[in-house]
């Protein structure tokens, strides 16, 4: 499969050879959204925490007698039923949330994520992306120039200028092959990768 070259310019500068295993797999839905659901599910820090009726500081001792008062029984303030009760199944922060996806599985996955947005035309192939300073102004202006809104910058190496350039724009993030997770390709309208990063995520996917 091949697929065009931009320079910084938004010209055409060529074309590239990519990996029809990577690039042209057929589309999974099931796969991607299992894919997703469990890098969401691995991203949870599960550290919230209720209390359960016996770790209430409440009396032990019964509200009222159980007969002849005409209200409902109560055995203790401390009930889930009662207002300021404890919970019946309470949330604890040593809950496991993490679902393990297999390592053929995961590949598979980002092959096919990668392949649908080439087929929906959201992938831009560039000779190289980088800002000469950490200044967000300057990454505007490069965005700007090739028309983009909302773009994953996917480069073969970090790049601290261009990290710290797009830290302060919401609709855009900067990883390297390795990091360019499931969830952020599915995010954002266009991912724009260097023509280096091509031949990485093709030796780390195969």
């Amino acid at each position: 499969m091949e697929l065009k070259i931009l320079n910084g310019s938004n010209e055409a500068a060529g074309s590239i050879q990519v990996s029809d295993a990577l690039f042209a797999r057929d589309y999974n839905e099931s796969l991607i959204h299992q894919l997703v659901v469990s890098f969401m599910a691995n991203a949870r820090s599960g550290t919230r925490a209720q209390k359960a009726r016996g770790d209430l500081t409440r009396s032990g001792r019964k509200p009222w007698k159980q007969k002849g008062t005409g209200r409902a029984r109560a055995g203790s303030a401390s009930s889930p039923i009662w207002r300021g009760g404890g919970k019946a199944f309470p949330s604890s922060p040593d809950e496991n949330f993490s679902q393990k996806i297999n390592r053929k599985m995961y590949r598979a996955g980002v092959s096919t994520i990668w392949s649908q947005l080439v087929r929906e035309d959201r992938v831009i192939v560039i000779d190289s992306f980088a800002v000469e300073a950490p200044k967000t102004k300057l990454l505007s202006a490069k965005m700007k120039e090739l028309g983009l809104a909302s773009a994953l910058i996917v480069t073969h190496e970090p790049d601290e200028n261009l990290y710290l350039a797009a830290r302060n724009l919401h609709n855009v993030d900067v990883l390297t092959p390795g990091q360019a997770d499931p969830v952020s390709l599915l995010h954002f309208e266009k991912v724009v990768i260097t023509k280096d990063a091509i031949a990485q995520l093709e030796e780390s996917l195969s």
